[in-house]
């Protein structure tokens, strides 16, 4: 009977030690970590020698290293919402058609449409506490300025902290402007065109070709002059207009303030993992870091080798490390799922008014952001999860920031959406060996809306076969970038076209340096076949959706202006500092 008894104790023990470990793996916290900007190569845990980012790295030593992790797009806007619906941009109308591939104004009518379905969402549905923390950059308003209809809120976040839009140089006096020259290189023909055209109406009027009444001629210059006005004035204002900072809808800096602003964020970060101990919770701390406006701390200003990007690089590294510290001091490292990321590759062309290099490293890969050469989509991906990931293992099979989704979701218990096509893929099996090979046979790399590359990972080889259908003209030439046009476009001039596509086989060739030919590869029509049978597939399940990034979504409307005070006083308020909130806040 005693041995009985104790070997149905021994069969309850095992029974609860199960139920909690299901219970913890099935419903485990989520803290995604996002860089903005920064190079697969200027991480130690990715080569890099010269950079000091220990904390990064320990992610990388308890967790596993996915070497082979791409964004689903090069740029912030598209990429970003990939992320949260794990969904091609394409499927949800944030690719843009038009050159311009991102929000630039918070005042733009376009955003993330609330069809969409973010892990956010599903999550807050399971009972997780939620909270996006830092860049946004998915759209405010539609119609009028207070209805969020593409807020963090209004996409399953309880909490946010954070810019609307981006870290924009304009947004840092004495940092330059990245619209500028834009700006000047478009004013320049719609200026001569008008200028000629009154001088002929003066000449014609004279001589008497023809008679041009005087009210008319009135009308088109006061609406020459208003719209000159309204340009002057929005970009004198930028900074106000755009670079501000928010808590919920409220906000509490405008314009943004850079001092101390990764401790705040940090600070931020770490109060709300406090406020949840005792609870799941799925924390998403975006950071600025290191997109230009480049910033950092007095703490590590002038402390690294590589000038002020690497002081923000280690800046942001300290951040990562007080996460971690605080997730261990709860006893919550084990119970928590931690990632980290970058939303594409680094901004190669960035370079300082001083003619210091304000942009990262992508190690061997050619390119960087706006494009999909592998220094532009290849990513750090880090996942830790003691005792559940495997720690210190390395994983070279394609993978997506838009895997996330699936896995997440899975974790939390929650049913993925079956009226829709998720292009993620769950990677909890392939991060605990259970699977060796990716379940992304392929991948699609799009430039803004259009289909700019594929990827094949065929089963049964080793190879990943890379097929370009066009290319960026770099600028100049010979460079790694367009450093003319400060990044790459998509279309018209700015591209060559490529009939038969550039084909590389990247586990041999992952610089993307030699194409393949006919003669170098034997099965290159029939890898070509193989594509573009996959790229008719992937096509037909495409439908239409209403363009985020049309330019009528684009444009700044006023209507739509965020703004704590009002226009005259230069929207200007500052709830985080002078009359001591932040100093309270910050201890």
């Amino acid at each position: 009977r005693k041995k009985m008894g104790l070997l149905l104790l021994l069969i309850i023990c095992q029974c609860a030690i199960n139920s909690i470990k299901t219970h913890s793996v099935s419903k485990p916290s989520i803290i995604l970590l996002m860089a903005d900007d920064l190079g697969i190569g200027d991480l130690g845990c990715y080569g890099n020698r010269t950079l000091r980012t220990p904390n990064i790295d320990k992610l990388a030593e308890e967790g596993v290293t996915l070497t082979q992790h791409i964004a689903a797009s090069p740029l912030c806007t598209p990429s970003r919402a990939a992320f949260l619906t794990g969904r091609y941009p394409i499927r949800s109308g944030m690719a843009a058609f038009s050159r311009v591939g991102v929000f630039l104004f918070s005042a733009s009518s376009g955003g993330l449409p609330s069809e969409e379905i973010t892990f956010s969402k599903l999550l807050k549905q399971k009972g997780y506490a939620t909270a996006l923390i830092g860049k946004w950059h998915l759209g405010m308003n539609c119609e009028s300025s207070n209805d969020f209809c593409h807020h963090p809120l209004s996409h399953g976040f309880d909490y946010f902290y954070g810019l609307p839009v981006t870290n924009f140089r304009d947004c840092k006096p004495g940092q330059g402007s990245v619209f500028l020259k834009g700006v000047q290189k478009g004013l320049v023909i719609p200026i001569q065109i008008t200028g000629i055209a009154l001088v002929s109406l003066a000449v014609v009027q004279y001589i008497g070709l023809l008679k041009v009444p005087f009210q008319a001629l009135g009308y088109f210059l006061l609406i020459i002059t208003i719209s000159l006005v309204v340009l002057i004035f929005f970009f004198y204002h930028f900074r106000q207009l755009n670079c501000f900072l928010m808590r919920d809808h409220q906000i509490i800096q405008q314009p943004l303030s850079y001092e101390n602003l990764t401790q705040r964020l940090t600070k931020e970060a770490m109060q709300f993992i406090e406020r949840n101990t005792g609870t799941p919770f799925l924390l998403v701390l975006s950071y600025l870091h290191v997109h230009t406006a480049l910033y950092a701390s007095e703490n590590f200003k002038g402390k690294s080798k590589h000038g002020l990007y690497g002081d923000a690089v280690e800046e942001m590294d300290w951040s990562v490390g007080q996460v971690l510290d605080v997730l261990e001091k709860h006893n919550l490292s084990d119970k928590s799922l931690v990632y980290f990321t970058s939303d594409q590759g680094a901004h190669v062309e960035e370079i300082s008014s001083a003619g210091e290099v304000h942009g990262g490293y992508n190690g061997i890969y050619k390119g960087g952001k706006s494009t999909n050469w592998e220094g532009g989509i290849r990513v750090p991906g880090l996942l830790r999860w003691p005792g559940v990931v495997q720690a210190g293992a390395y994983i070279d099979e394609p993978t997506s920031n838009m895997d996330i989704f699936p896995t997440i979701v899975q974790l939390a218990d929650a049913q993925l959406p079956s009226d829709r096509i998720i292009d993620g893929h769950d990677l909890l099996p392939l991060l605990q060996g259970k699977v060796t090979q990716s379940k992304h046979e392929f991948l699609f790399h799009y430039c803004n809306a259009y289909l700019n590359a594929v990827r094949w990972h065929p089963g049964n080889s080793q190879s990943v076969w890379k097929v370009f259908f066009f290319t960026p003209n770099f600028s100049p030439e010979d460079s790694n970038g367009c450093y003319d046009s400060h990044v790459c476009f998509c279309h018209g001039g700015f591209i060559t076209r490529h009939d038969p596509p550039l084909l590389f086989d990247l586990s041999r060739d992952p610089e993307e340096k030699v194409p393949l030919t006919p003669e170098t590869e034997s099965r290159f029509h029939e890898i070509l076949r193989v594509v573009h049978q996959a790229v008719d597939n992937h096509t037909r399940s495409l439908r239409a959706v209403p363009n985020q990034l049309s330019w009528g979504n684009l444009l700044w409307k006023p209507w739509l202006q965020l703004c704590c005070s009002s226009l005259f006083q230069s929207c200007y308020c500052d709830y985080e500092s002078g009359g001591s909130p932040l100093q309270v806040h910050l201890g």
